[in-house]
């Protein structure tokens, strides 16, 4: 098998690039174009909260449950896997959408539709002023919903050892899956475009820690 590339340089790459747009300001130019005078007119839609929002969650969910029973009892094409690497798929999705979480749960960022600006209550600071509260409920930061589609990422760094193109195919599905869901979120006017940037980065960046553990304790002498 030849040697894999690190996806390091991405992950570098990938967060330079978030720290541009961070610096950018253009989060609250974006939600302006989704908003009108009574703040975010699609906040409601149909398409938006039921097929995207509540449908998405519970596809997620459904498809972690069916990697939890194909790695307890594999499929064909997964036979080829080790038990360890099944429970990785497993374990690295859950992880990514954890690390997400736990970011929310301290931060004191708040959505969009809370700003004043936008006809709430609380006033715009950045998620980059750690602790510093805005006058609202907080915990927006990241874009929770997102990673329904970023976590998936992590099967990524199991599947590219041993089919490389299915592995770059499913991929590219997590990423367009996490980054509509972010949109549609966007729209509502629950997040800004750097939420939805920082849970794709926080996503890969959980998924190939968890490559690095579960190779070091396959290497790992018994």
């Amino acid at each position: 098998m030849h040697e894999l590339r690190s996806p390091l340089p991405w992950l570098v790459a990938g967060l330079l690039l978030i720290l541009a747009w961070d610096a950018s300001g253009g989060d609250l130019w974006l939600a302006r174009q989704a908003a009108g005078t009574d703040g975010f007119p699609l906040r409601d839609n149909f398409w938006l909260t039921t097929v995207l929002h509540r449908g998405g969650r519970t596809a997620a969910g459904l498809l972690w449950l069916a990697m939890i029973l194909a790695a307890w009892r594999p499929p064909p094409f997964m036979r080829g896997l080790g038990r360890g690497e099944r429970w990785q798929l497993v374990i690295g999705v859950l992880c990514a959408v954890l690390a997400v979480d736990l970011v929310k749960y301290f931060s004191s960022t708040s959505c969009p539709w809370s700003l004043r600006e936008f006809g709430g209550l609380a006033s715009h600071v950045s998620h980059w002023r750690w602790g510093v509260t805005d006058g609202g409920s907080g915990r927006c930061f990241p874009a929770g919903h997102a990673s329904a589609g970023f976590a998936f990422m992590a099967a990524w760094f199991v599947w590219r050892r041993h089919a490389p193109r299915a592995a770059t195919l499913w991929l590219v599905i997590a990423l367009l899956t996490g980054l509509t869901f972010g949109i549609a979120q966007q729209l509502r006017g629950a997040h800004f475009l750097s939420h939805t940037l920082w849970t794709a980065w926080i996503c890969g960046a959980t998924g190939w820690a968890v490559d690095a553990l579960f190779r070091t304790a396959r290497c790992r002498p018994l």
